[in-house]
């Protein structure tokens, strides 16, 4: 039986990123995919079936696939680099920082079952550290989109973007999260969601962590705590305001992610207040490297549920008083 970490109803997000890219790619040639023998675990049958000249398979060759999505962008093309996240982001890295972020190329990475979507498989199937290494990186923007709206979004937003993106996707089931706290929905890179209004605390979260930081709400407000809620679906670049606003505001702040707390959003948000807002601030995600084990256990381990979530609030509230 699943545990409160993870929702056993919910969207796979790689099958709104595959049809997404497949109606983008009936519309504009010059779209194209490259894995690194991972089209199924990138969901791309039905690319490759439609569009067989258009999909390039390097093999189990992450650097040469990065290389040669360079290489299609240099020659017009709008490449999507599909594969796991773990390898893509670990293996390809200095391709990635030469190649495609140095040369601003059009090249758009995007990382397949992310976070500790592989569970038993342990550390080295996990990535947890692609935000810390990526977002270094200021030329490519970082998209970590939440649900299966957010994930079309983002992959529409990219294909027509000029430059270098990274899209983190997990394999994870996640529900969809609806409207904003205004009853509208917008995408915009480089500017958070604010998914529900608060008044005593802020949860920033990103990924397959914001309906997660959407519960941790409700149990705070059963206690009487007011918690804002954003979803953090840009680390680069990183929606500075909206974080000042929230420690100004609320007076204490929760980051959420399926990262390393390290570098990535807890890190971002840590640098950014402590240089101009200093705010109590509690980090949820993981401190290092992980065990094998579920995906359910490892965020049980970890804390990574509404339980812990809000646990971290309270926390956080009580450091501000």
């Amino acid at each position: 039986m699943m545990t409160a970490a993870i929702e056993e109803e919910g969207f796979d997000c790689r099958k709104a990123w595959a049809a997404t890219l497949e109606s983008l790619a009936a519309e504009d040639e010059r779209i194209v995919a490259v894995v690194n023998d991972s089209v199924g675990s990138s969901n791309l049958g039905g690319f490759q079936k439609d569009f067989a000249d258009r999909l390039v398979n390097v093999g189990i060759a992450e650097q040469n696939m990065v290389g040669v999505g360079a290489g299609l962008a240099n020659g017009g093309r709008i490449p999507f680099v599909s594969a796991a996240s773990c390898f893509l982001s670990a293996r390809a890295l200095e391709q990635i920082k030469a190649d495609v972020a140095y040369s601003e190329y059009n090249v758009k990475l995007v990382g397949q079952s992310s976070g500790v979507a592989y569970g038993e498989l342990g550390a080295t199937h996990h990535s947890i550290e692609d935000f810390a290494w990526l977002r270094a990186l200021d030329t490519v923007t970082v998209l970590a989109p939440a649900d299966p709206w957010e994930t079309e979004m983002a992959v529409r937003w990219a294909a027509a973007h000029q430059g270098p993106v990274y899209i983190r996707l997990s394999r994870m089931k996640v529900p969809d999260l609806g409207s904003d706290a205004d009853g509208r929905r917008d995408f915009t890179p480089g500017k958070a969601r604010l998914m529900r209004t608060g008044a005593d605390v802020t949860i920033l979260a990103s990924g397959t962590m914001v309906h997660l930081a959407l519960k941790a709400a409700d149990i705070l407000a059963q206690g009487g705590i007011s918690a804002r809620v954003y979803s953090f679906h840009t680390y680069n670049p990183l929606d500075e305001m909206a974080i000042l606003d929230a420690a100004t505001e609320t007076g204490a702040l929760v980051t959420c992610e399926e990262a390393l707390v390290r570098g990535g959003l807890g890190g971002a948000v840590a640098e950014l207040t402590s240089a101009n807002q200093p705010t109590p601030l509690e980090r949820i995600g993981f401190q290092g490297f992980q065990t094998t084990g579920s995906v359910d256990w490892l965020f049980e381990e970890n804390r990574m549920t509404p339980g812990g979530i809000a646990e971290a609030a309270r926390r956080a509230v009580a450091r501000k008083l």
